[in-house]
């Protein structure tokens, strides 16, 4: 059998358009099958999807009430995954108009060129793009550089090339609205897969009018996928200090305490860090000694900060410890996410 690519478009209360999309989509050989999920648009559009549910090759999934874009791509996907297992992989794109049937179809090229990246259809945020778009991408990008050591040129596209080896995983994430997309790169991060970018149009109907986005409320939780890798660190972190408080208030010395602390928090915060934080599925035995030498290092770093804090500057123990903990949290971040919880993750840019 011809190698093939399947196409999942999420729909809900979509316009006149998404025939368009699909009859285009249906007439090329390199799509064996267009899977439309209705995700609760409502009895209005009955004959809508009724038509859609018409053209060769398509068939369409429905959700009795609006469960999120996310859950919408899953429902995809696991079709996909259950009845075409030996597809390359699926095409995920919007059903508001926004890409073009070529620029799907040179996503899916590049799915079959390179079959276990993930392929991100990239867009260029000129003027012409609505500020609420140039705002959120641009936020979004700079946040995952910086917590994920991802830098992506389009981070909230929703053209996307998945290999069929990637659905297991992204059907196991927990996320079923907008802030799926952005779970998926961090999987992808998480599981060293490769990135590749393909250059897209940049397609804004109406102002973007027909967008069921959401820029408060779906932003937040966007934002709050990558702030629990902050928040999962800084509790993990609290271990060590409580431990070093407690031993230091029953008249230990400062090193003791900060021996006793590091003992204490190193299990917890390697084990909330590893699952929690950066997803590793790297064996104990890889990145275990790394992490005690980072444990090492940021001790004595530690120590020495407190011992400055205290005797040049005249500060408590205890403040001493929280500053000296503050500034080296980013060190430990950094370290941790590119060094000890690394898996290689290769990001491929093209025009």
């Amino acid at each position: 059998m011809n190698k093939f690519v399947a196409v999942v478009i999420p729909a809900y209360k979509p316009t006149s358009s998404l025939l368009q999309t699909v009859g285009d989509l249906a007439n090329n050989p390199l799509f064996s099958r267009i899977v439309v999920v209705d995700d609760g648009s409502g009895p209005e559009f009955a004959k809508l999807f009724s038509q859609v549910r018409g053209i060769a090759k398509t068939k369409v999934l429905r959700h009795f009430v609006n469960l999120g874009k996310g859950a919408a791509l899953k429902t995809g996907l696991n079709y996909i995954a259950c009845e075409y297992p030996s597809a390359v992989g699926a095409v995920t794109a919007d059903a508001d108009g926004q890409h073009a049937t070529l620029d799907i179809l040179n996503v899916a090229r590049r799915l079959m060129e390179q079959p276990q990246s993930l392929v991100l259809g990239v867009r260029e945020f000129g003027e012409a793009v609505p500020l609420r778009s140039r705002l959120g991408n641009l936020i979004t990008r700079q946040v995952l550089r910086a917590v994920g050591g991802l830098n992506l040129r389009d981070t909230q596209t929703g053209l996307r090339g998945i290999p069929l080896s990637f659905f297991a995983e992204l059907l196991r994430i927990d996320s079923d609205g907008y802030e799926y997309e952005l779970d998926m790169l961090l999987a992808c991060k998480a599981s060293g897969r490769r990135i590749s970018e393909v250059g897209i149009r940049t397609i804004y109907l109406d102002g973007n009018a027909s967008s069921h986005f959401d820029p408060i409320f779906d932003s937040m939780r966007i934002y709050f996928v990558l702030l629990r890798f902050m928040a999962s660190s800084l509790l993990a972190a609290l271990v060590d200090n409580v431990v070093f408080a407690s031993l230091f208030a029953m008249g230990g010395s400062i090193a003791m305490s900060q021996i006793g602390g590091r003992i204490f928090g190193t299990a917890a915060n390697y084990l909330v860090n590893k699952r929690g934080v950066f997803q590793s599925k790297a064996p104990h035995g890889v990145i275990l000694p790394k992490y005690i030498l980072l444990v090492a290092i940021s001790g004595v770093l530690s120590y020495s900060l407190i011992l400055l804090f205290t005797d040049a500057l005249g500060m408590g123990v205890i403040a001493a410890k929280l500053v000296a903990e503050s500034i080296l949290f980013f060190f430990n971040f950094i370290y941790q996410r590119d060094l000890v919880f690394k898996v290689q993750c290769e990001q491929q840019h093209h025009a």
